[in-house]
């Protein structure tokens, strides 16, 4: 995030695209309910007429994945009303005129027929946004799921960029993170293109840096692999080893039959983790971790605050620490490390080496914490970025994109589109929530969220069981008809294992971030008849 947590209560409007927040991220969903109750404003972009949308003055239900098409159409009203903040165009970003070039095309009666959002409502919620300033936007993974997910991104920057919504308290382009620490884990290197704190691979001043901190002669200079690459590896040969920390991709990951092959065909399979789970089924080791109530360290939540984690029980049997397990393999490598604490490892090393968290020591991480960037000891963090229009690369640049369609759409076999989430009950593939009873007593099982309309004319009853197959796979789960579905839309989410969205998700990723598109596929529903 840009900007922070408590500037949501100042905040004047929001603009929440792709993000069920009352479901996926049900804390910070409070804060922007809590908002409009006191008077701010709540535009929804979204094609599913959730919760939230309760709370929104205005709620544009677009398509699944035409984000770019109605997000150039705004951009194209507030340029041809000439409503876009010129002073800070003109003085602190670069491109405008392509952007201007491109969004050109995209009138609200061409964007109509991609987005389906009526022209006259794309034109109301440009000039309320030029109107009520500045506005924060927040997204969640209903803008990055997708094939063209990091130009749906971009798009976002654009706008907020265009109405002069950077660098300022209560703007900025926010993504919710999906799950806990996944910040901090980003911060701290987990990305196969940047050492901690976001430093680049290649770069021979930070590569060396870190190999005279690591004690090793020669980094490599070029990029990691990713989690597809990898997986596709698996099957080729090209990777011969697999260490899966923490994550369960035989439910998470798109196409769950071609997952298992690759799991399956690992030569070697190294699983870390604090449950056994589908994904531990594949491991010729498996290495019990300590949960996170079970570890002394930190968290980095989306508002980039680090805060401190205390041990509140001991872990069981010979679960470990993380860090602890990872120092012992790297010492049967050869490697002697010397930090033999989380505290160490933060002080001794992540600050020293990660300019933007040098000012972050454990002994300042009492109370609220800090946000980075905080580059010295005396520095109270950061609340929101690129104050004042100065942004980190220097002028913010306008990156003009155009819309793609899904890699899948529906046709004549599968004539609905699946889009899947979260819900609120249960946490991702519930390795966790899945042991808690009176979790599965208010949610036991999936279903598959249909409109009504569409339940009228395939005859189908609230929960009846109902067939939902792509051309991937198919399961069985009972219908849920509801009103926050569009006709032609199906929704589920991934949480329980027989009924699980991703038998049927497509494994086609962003060309650039290789996210997967799994807010976009197409499927059939069939009536189970008696």
């Amino acid at each position: 995030m840009t900007n922070s947590f408590n500037e949501f209560d100042k905040a004047k409007m929001f603009l929440v695209i792709g993000s069920n927040m009352t479901e996926a991220h049900p804390v910070a969903a409070t804060f922007v309910k809590n908002a409009v109750l006191n008077g701010a404003e709540l535009i929804l972009v979204d094609p599913r007429k959730h919760r939230l949308a309760d709370f929104a003055t205005l709620h544009a239900q677009i398509r699944v994945g035409s984000d770019i098409a109605f997000l150039n159409s705004l951009m194209h009203v507030l340029i041809a009303e000439d409503l876009y903040d010129k002073k800070f165009v003109n003085s602190c970003t670069i491109g405008f005129k392509e952007l201007t070039e491109t969004v050109q095309a995209y009138s609200p009666e061409m964007a109509t027929g991609i987005c389906g959002v009526e022209p006259e409502l794309i034109r109301t919620i440009a000039r309320r946004l030029a109107a009520v300033k500045p506005c924060m936007l927040c997204y969640t993974l209903g803008i990055t799921e997708h094939t063209c997910g990091r130009n749906n991104v971009v798009s976002t920057a654009n706008l907020q960029m265009l109405l002069g919504n950077m660098g300022v308290e209560c703007g900025g382009v926010n993504p919710l993170r999906g799950q806990n620490n996944v910040q901090g884990a980003c911060d701290m290197g987990a990305l196969p293109n940047v050492f901690p704190g976001y430093q680049k691979v290649g770069d021979l001043t930070a590569m060396a840096k870190f190999e005279k901190a690591w004690n090793v002669d020669r980094l490599p200079g070029k990029n990691g692999l990713m989690i597809p690459q990898m997986m596709d590896g698996l099957v080729s040969g090209a990777v011969k080893g697999f260490y899966i920390f923490g994550e369960n991709l035989a439910n998470t990951e798109p196409d769950i039959r071609k997952v298992e092959h690759e799991l399956a065909s690992a030569e070697f399979l190294v699983c870390q983790d604090i449950f056994q789970n589908e994904t531990t089924r594949f491991a010729h080791v498996i290495l019990p971790a300590a949960a996170w109530s079970e570890n002394d360290g930190t968290f980095t939540n989306s508002e980039r605050r680090v805060s401190r984690v205390r041990t509140a029980s001991p872990p069981p049997g010979e679960a470990k620490p993380n860090w602890w397990i990872f120092k012992q393999i790297a010492k049967r490598m050869g490697q002697e490390w010397e930090s033999d604490s989380a505290r160490e490892i933060w002080d001794n090393e992540l600050s020293e080496l990660a300019p933007s968290l040098h000012g972050i020591k454990y002994a300042r991480l009492e109370g609220n914490g800090l946000q980075w960037p905080c580059p010295t000891e005396d520095h109270e963090g950061t609340c929101f970025l690129h104050k004042d229009g100065a942004f980190t690369c220097g002028l913010g640049q306008f990156l003009p994109v155009e819309w793609t369609p899904p890699a899948e759409v529906p046709d004549a076999d599968y004539p609905f589109v699946l889009s899947t989430g979260r819900r609120l009950t249960h946490y991702h593939t519930r390795t966790q929530t899945g042991r808690c009873e009176g979790l599965n007593d208010l949610l036991g099982e999936e279903t598959a969220d249909i409109s009504l309309a569409d339940a009228g004319t395939m005859g189908i009853q609230q929960g009846e069981l109902i067939r939902v197959k792509s051309r991937r796979g198919e399961v069985l789960v009972k219908a849920n008809v509801t009103r926050e579905v569009p006709s032609g839309m199906v929704w589920m989410a991934f949480h329980f294992r027989e009924a699980c969205a991703n038998w049927l998700t497509n494994p086609a990723f962003d060309p650039i971030t290789l996210t997967a598109e799994y807010k976009a596929c197409a499927v059939a529903i069939e009536k189970i008849e008696n």
